[in-house]
């Protein structure tokens, strides 16, 4: 019979710097559940609620992460649009003076 160490922060394996910048998406985490599903205990099956908080929370984040690129492309614009105005006023400062 073979004995399994607990798991602490003394036996984790440690992760290099570009497995730390790796995020999981959504298809790594659907992989995720459907293994978790397929290799559970039939006799201790995981709880419906657990599973729906955690589809849950990867929708939460989903959104959000969304929510983020759609606020960097807004902002982007009023950026643009910011020195849009800039060289516009400057241009009309220039003729006003040189008239």
């Amino acid at each position: 019979m073979t004995s399994i160490a607990p798991v602490n922060s003394k036996n984790l394996p440690v992760l290099s710097k570009d497995m730390a910048d790796k995020k999981l998406g959504q298809t790594d985490f659907l992989r995720l559940m459907t293994t978790q599903l397929k290799e559970q205990d039939p006799f201790s099956p995981v709880d419906n609620q657990a599973m729906i908080a955690q589809m849950a929370q990867f929708s939460s984040v989903a959104g959000i992460s969304e929510m983020n690129v759609a606020l960097k492309s807004i902002a982007a614009q009023i950026g643009e649009q910011t020195a849009l105005l800039a060289d516009i006023k400057a241009a009309s400062t220039t003729s006003k003076s040189g008239e």
